[in-house]
């Protein structure tokens, strides 16, 4: 099994030469992730990340409000930047190009589930090896994250930013989480638990993220946090 074959070669004894050989063509085959990813999307404009399930279908509820909010974003000017797969990600490219705007997709290759869906435009599809290179490029080049229910992928976006701008590694932007039903849980014991009763976080902390229910709160929620700034998505 590829899997057994893995965890046995994480135990094996290798000489320098074999290190040297593997580690260097991760390192250049990294970089140029980098390089690509640079490039493409340093030239994008404002944009905001939609994050979700890749399972979700497009009969499903959350498909059709994340389709809408990819709409609501390009009509006040943003772009959107998805993970470039089905589900969550396809709703928000299908709304973001049905809307006449930006439609940019960082997928990632993996040994099920994942290819590039359709709605994104072909200039602005890049595909990655490594999740933690596609994950710099989700931070580094949205203006907000808007996060739809999904799964343990979905969880680790969140949480890496969350993390990201708590200890101020990066400038802070709006985060939103849309469906209550789906995260309230979640986060009343990250008050209850982590804030109150062990003091893991800050109260201040819980302030880094909103929870909204419908596709016009998401939106407002990005808009009202640049107008603090008197930004706006044209800057």
């Amino acid at each position: 099994m590829v899997e057994e074959h893995k965890i046995r070669q994480a135990f094996k004894d290798r000489d320098w030469n074999e290190i040297k050989s593997s580690n260097s063509w991760v390192i250049f085959k990294v970089m140029s992730e980098f390089v690509e990813g640079f490039e493409k999307l340093a030239k994008i404009g404002p944009c905001v990340s939609i994050f979700g399930s890749a399972r979700t279908l497009s009969t499903h509820k959350y498909y059709k409000m994340a389709e809408e909010i990819a709409a609501k974003l390009v009509r006040h000017g943003y772009g959107v930047i998805t993970g470039g797969g089905p589900g969550i990600m396809e709703a928000g490219n299908k709304g973001a190009r049905d809307a006449g705007g930006k439609s940019v997709g960082l997928n990632i290759i993996l040994p099920f589930e994942q290819e590039g869906n359709i709605y994104i435009d072909p200039d602005k599809l890049i595909t990655f090896d490594y999740f933690f290179v596609r994950k710099v490029m989700f931070v580094k080049y949205a203006q907000g994250f808007i996060v739809m229910p999904g799964g343990f992928g979905t969880l680790d976006e969140l949480f890496e930013a969350i993390t990201l701008i708590q200890t101020k590694k990066i400038g802070r932007f709006p985060i939103v989480l849309v469906g209550k039903n789906y995260w309230g849980g979640l986060f009343d014991w990250v008050k209850d638990v982590m804030l109150k009763q062990e003091k893991n976080i800050s109260p201040e902390d819980l302030d880094l993220v909103k929870l909204v229910d419908d596709p016009t709160e998401a939106v407002r929620e990005i808009d009202d946090f640049y107008s603090k700034y008197l930004l706006s998505p044209n800057f």
